[in-house]
């Protein structure tokens, strides 16, 4: 590619093929990262950054191209990392409950001296 000084070395990226998306400030790329379980050495990373595929994509995959997909880089966590408790919406609810918000039961208890 030529530019104003003289040649230029680039490097050029199909966006759809490449599952790029077109934003109103740029070219953007999605990423994820993944949690690193089984560390080896003495690195401090603590996940892989990997690029983020559309569900229909991803399913279309081997399991052999998963594995394959390059990883983008990695990061650390600073501070004390814990993994965060899964949340869970298995709150018993009655038959005739319409409310489109969980109801919060409260619970009362009463003591009496013997």
């Amino acid at each position: 590619m030529k530019g104003k000084t003289g040649p230029l070395d680039c490097v050029v990226l199909p966006i759809e093929a490449n599952s790029l998306f077109v934003g109103d400030k740029g070219i953007y790329l999605d990423i994820i990262a993944f949690e690193i379980t089984n560390k080896k050495g003495e690195s401090k990373d603590t996940h892989i950054v990997k690029q983020s595929l559309s569900k229909e994509i991803f399913e279309k995959m081997t399991d052999e191209q998963k594995k394959d997909m390059p990883i983008i880089g990695n990061l650390r966590v600073w501070g004390e990392y814990t993994e965060p408790e899964p949340e869970s919406d298995m709150q018993p609810r009655s038959e005739t409950d319409d409310l489109p918000f969980k109801r919060q039961r409260s619970i009362t208890k009463t003591i009496t001296k013997k």
